[in-house]
């Protein structure tokens, strides 16, 4: 019987081994795929080779796309004076919904990729002095006198296996920057504390 529940208990480690190694990877590449496909089909990116025959060749649209971002990005940077920019955004700005999105989306984009990157500054924030609990977030804006409000900070916290979350207004004095990777901690946040770097010499024991 001890043989059995030992046999038993190997495989079982074997599959959760092989699970643990195959999952991450199989929906990493179903992604990517997804994300290739779905570019590829803005452009028509078959090529016609004989007849009514055509080729497919993945990832022909994605390559176009990001050709073209860089031209635009070229071209829009040496050509087209900032001034054309300016006066275009004080039009966008007086259109009441294209306004809206255009500057919403524009803001997020600049949050990740532009000089003055938002989400780099994790922080703990406490939510509630009585009991001691906590929540993690990362500062977004640390002057909002335009709102006439002083002393605090506008802390975004993600929510966990999601792409939303929510905006807090906090007391200065109830945010803790924490010495940590942005990165690793949005990971952390967004896999609900599952995904976290552990120092080597914490790290549990492998199966």
């Amino acid at each position: 019987m001890e043989i059995k529940n030992s046999f038993a208990k190997r495989i079982v480690s074997y599959f959760i081994r092989g699970l643990v190694l195959v999952a991450p990877i199989y929906a990493t590449i179903i992604i990517i795929w997804s994300g290739v496909g779905y570019l590829d089909n803005i452009l028509n990116t078959e090529i016609p080779i004989s007849g009514n025959r055509t080729l497919y060749m993945p990832g022909l649209g994605v390559l176009v796309i990001f050709v073209g971002i860089i031209l635009l990005g070229f071209f829009f940077s040496t050509i087209v004076p900032q001034s054309f920019f300016s006066f275009a955004e004080r039009l966008l700005r007086k259109v009441p919904l294209v306004s809206i999105i255009y500057y919403s989306i524009k803001d997020l984009i600049l949050a990740f990729v532009g000089d003055n990157k938002k989400f780099n500054q994790p922080v703990l924030v406490t939510m509630y002095r009585d009991t001691g609990i906590k929540k993690i977030g990362f500062i977004t804006q640390t002057d909002l006198s335009h709102l006439k409000i002083s002393d605090h900070v506008a802390v975004y916290m993600p929510l966990s296996y999601s792409l939303s979350g929510e905006l807090f207004i906090v007391p200065g004095d109830q945010v803790t920057v924490l010495d940590a990777s942005a990165t690793d901690v949005m990971k952390m946040l967004v896999s609900g504390g599952i995904s976290m770097k552990v120092p080597k010499e914490e790290a549990p024991e492998s199966l």
